[in-house]
């Protein structure tokens, strides 16, 4: 899912990255309201296992790639706001150290992957928690959900690139696939296997973590889960 340099015009990753900016401003108030300096070393932990988790990349048509993104597991575990930052910085490091999604892109990517994904993901499971639903089904579902809305929010960018950006005689400037060959290419890979992955990866680490006792390492990392403010 991560766009690479050249596929948006300069002018989208301006926008794009503009619009991350009160996200991450108000990501940082909120995370600064509810988190003391203990909860650092959490979201470190949540920023690296989605770096790790996003590094395994399964290409597909188009130039760009499909993978899991852990976006709801680590809002349920952080909050979203928290997910939030926490992706951000897995998005960054994976583009300046690794060349994994373009440093121009950064701003798309983050949005995609780093505020539809985790918002999205998390509303469907708060809203499946209102109608009893176990946490484990509501966390799949929601992982599910929320990549597949990321995958369709890249794919819209991409695919708009042609219409909007193209010489006199119609070619194209930046990303040459339209909308009706970017949404199917992308929504494809994640309906049918980056989502599935999302989901199983999300349920299973949410029903260990709602099992970790008091002695595990990551008993404090499933606090929310638990119902608990801290």
């Amino acid at each position: 899912m991560h766009i690479p340099d050249g596929y948006l015009s300069p002018s989208t990753c301006a926008v794009m990255g503009a619009a991350m900016v009160p996200v991450l401003a108000v990501a940082t108030k909120k995370v600064n309201e509810t988190f003391d300096k203990k909860d650092v070393p959490t979201m470190a932990i949540g920023s690296a296992f989605a770096f790790t988790i996003m590094m395994f990349n399964v290409p597909i048509p188009g130039g760009t790639t499909a993978h899991a993104v852990g976006a709801t597991l680590l809002a349920i575990a952080l909050g979203p706001w928290g997910a939030s930052i926490s992706l951000t910085v897995a998005l960054l490091i994976q583009s300046l150290f690794f060349g994994d999604g373009g440093i121009l892109a950064l701003g798309a990517n983050s949005f995609n992957m780093a505020f539809v994904a985790p918002f999205v993901g998390y509303g469907v499971y708060m809203l499946l928690q209102k109608f009893k639903v176990g946490k484990v089904i509501s966390s799949a579902i929601g992982a599910y959900i929320g990549i597949n809305a990321a995958a369709l929010a890249a794919s819209i960018e991409l695919g708009l690139q042609p219409v909007l950006f193209h010489t006199a005689d119609g070619r194209a400037l930046y990303f040459p696939y339209g909308l009706s060959q970017s949404i199917p290419a992308m929504m494809l890979a994640h309906l049918t296997v980056a989502g599935l992955v999302e989901a199983a990866v999300t349920g299973l680490v949410v029903h260990y973590l709602i099992k970790a006792g008091e002695d595990n390492l990551l008993y404090k990392f499933s606090y929310r889960l638990r119902g608990e403010n801290k």
